[in-house]
């Protein structure tokens, strides 16, 4: 780094800008400062180290902020060693010198933070002065833990004000008006589902960081290309049952209030007690199914083994209980232990051939993606966790739609191209008619009964999809039916532009809220505090043991001495017996 050179009579605009320039200097040039006199009119300080001679004095100008150097005596001698660690490099000073990068990368981590002051100062900082540092960066740029509860009340005005039609709610515990619980749902989604989405929802959790932790939980569904649609959110101060039924029961009201006639939904969760009870409350007539992915995720932590992981999928799209029943078959031959696992969960919740309700072929959550949206946020204040959910609805919305006013089909694309591969697969079908509805469709090696009346295949791929199978489109192409009729209405392209016909509007910075008149927080009434949990101080304790190691048989240590168990030859006591018995 260049040299900071000073001249008698050189000039900075105010005291700050002084203090800040000869700190830099005494870090880069690697010489301790010894502060003599420092206030606003005059500044004296000194090379920390004994015996050597460089002093320096500035003082204010008259009348103005400026601030000049009246004298430098001597040069150092003190040989500018490099050191682990440098007075000058307060906490206050790294986040001056973090703060850009902070602002263009919420993730700029501390053991970054000493890479860099390493590299740009020659100087090595505590992990811990970096990490009180970054926080305090954080707290600079997005606002205190603190405040971010405060004004969650105002928030939520906001989102109802710009945005007519949303939901925005706050609820409190205690007279002291604690945080507790959290629910949020733009009306341009609430629209979009009740209006264009599949009656798909999928339920998840995921954990938030900030200094006071909380939960965000999610409710997301599919549009007509398959894509995340997120439909509404809470956060809540502990996940537990009691709040799984509370959010299932404001989804409830949210849909309700929406719509005429709730539709038929199926719900796909982890499958977790309290989400299955509180769906058969909140949904009674709703199908509830456990996500794939996410037992597929508890087999493969419990067995490691990525071929049963394979099984499992292909036993849950088995179309046919024989076909179900086989690959079980195959997965009790690899592994007993792996079926019975399997076995305690009902199929009727995860695979094809039980499953009562539909799922479109959707056999998992999209959940994951909807955590990457809040992935780099979970440390931040809980209005930052909206907002940036609430930035990331505006910019896919605006997307999506441009992108369905560009489809030229009948269909989103991804429905397009499976009926289109339907249309090509019955090319070389035979088709028998029965009857004004039912068919008899003939392949090389197998048959199968087609009801165009009841949407149904013997082969159940239409049951599934809710698109037409080859065997289907073969039958109507024999009745010069159009095969786009009867496909769901939920994968049209016209679907998928009602989903995002609505625009999500933006909220007016913190600071306008005053000057509309809007969002004004009544202190005695709306005041809401953090909840009185909170993340333990410090840097969170590195877990060494994997999950899996906790379950592991202890391995029991063996003497070779005596043939005991519980110690080794060097700790046996063997011989000391033996001495004592000799003498």
């Amino acid at each position: 780094m260049e040299d900071f050179k000073f001249v008698v009579g050189q000039e900075f605009s105010d005291v700050k800008t002084f203090r800040k320039t000869i700190k830099e200097a005494a870090i880069a040039q690697h010489f301790e400062l010894r502060i003599i006199k420092s206030d606003l009119i005059r500044y004296f300080a000194r090379c920390a180290t004994d015996g050597c001679p460089w002093r320096i004095r500035a003082v204010k100008l008259p009348n103005v902020p400026t601030f000049v150097i009246r004298s430098i005596e001597g040069t150092h001698t003190c040989g500018k060693i490099a050191q682990n660690g440098h007075h000058q490099a307060s906490v206050d000073w790294i986040v001056d010198f973090i703060e850009k990068k902070l602002r263009d990368d919420m993730n700029y981590k501390p053991k970054d933070i000493l890479e860099d002051i390493q590299k740009q100062y020659g100087i090595t900082i505590p992990y811990k002065q970096a990490w009180r540092a970054r926080e305090k960066g954080l707290a600079i740029i997005y606002g205190s833990s603190e405040e971010g509860y405060c004004l969650l009340p105002a928030y939520c005005e906001q989102i109802m004000n710009t945005n007519p039609g949303s939901i925005a709610q706050v609820f409190t515990t205690g007279t002291d008006c604690r945080f507790q619980r959290l629910f949020v749902s733009f009306y341009a989604c609430i629209y979009g589902f009740i209006n264009g989405c599949l009656p798909l929802i999928g339920l998840g959790a995921t954990q938030l960081k900030s200094k006071y932790l909380g939960t965000l939980l999610s409710a997301t569904s599919f549009d007509a290309d398959g894509g995340l649609f997120p439909l509404a959110f809470g956060i809540v101060d502990v996940e537990n049952d009691e709040s799984w039924m509370w959010f299932l029961s404001e989804l409830h009201k949210l849909i309700e209030m929406n719509t005429e006639n709730i539709p038929q939904l199926t719900f796909l969760s982890d499958g977790q007690k309290g989400i299955a009870d509180a769906v058969k409350r909140k949904f009674p007539s709703a199908f509830h199914g456990i996500c794939m992915r996410h037992l597929t995720d508890s087999v493969s932590k419990e067995f490691k083994n990525s071929r049963l992981v394979h099984l499992i999928w292909k036993a849950a799209y088995s179309m046919t209980t024989m076909g179900y029943k086989e690959k079980m078959g195959e997965i009790e031959e690899i592994s007993a232990e792996a079926a019975k696992y399997i076995q305690q969960i009902l199929p009727s919740r995860w695979a094809v051939a039980y499953f009562e309700g539909k799922r479109f072929g959707h056999l998992s959550t999209n959940i994951e993606e909807f955590n990457k949206w809040v992935h780099d946020a979970r440390e931040l204040p809980i209005i930052q966790v909206i907002e940036r959910i609430h930035s990331k609805l505006i910019s896919e919305f605006d997307e999506r739609r441009k992108k369905g006013l560009s489809c030229m089909s009948i269909l989103a694309p991804s429905a397009e191209t499976r009926i289109l591969d339907a249309i090509s697969g019955s090319s070389t079908l035979q088709v028998l008619r029965s009857d004004e509805v039912e068919f008899e469709v003939l392949s090389a090696d197998r048959s199968d009964i087609v009801n165009i009346g009841t949407h149904s295949c013997s082969c159940r791929d239409w049951q599934l999809y809710g698109l037409p199978c080859s065997h289907a489109v073969a039958a109507l192409l024999s009745c010069k039916k159009d095969v786009y009729a009867f496909s769901e209405r939920g994968f049209t392209v016209t679907n998928y532009l009602e989903t995002y016909s609505q625009v999500i509007h933006p909220i007016p910075d913190k600071s306008e809220w005053s000057k509309t008149g809007e969002g004004h927080i009544d202190r005695d009434s709306k005041l809401v505090r953090p909840p009185k949990i909170r993340r333990p101080p410090g840097r969170p304790e590195k877990k060494r043991l994997c999950v899996e190691d906790l379950n592991r048989e202890k391995h029991t240590v063996h003497c070779s001495r005596c043939n005991q168990t519980g110690h080794y030859k060097t700790t046996c006591k063997a011989d000391a017996i033996l001495t004592i018995e000799q003498h």
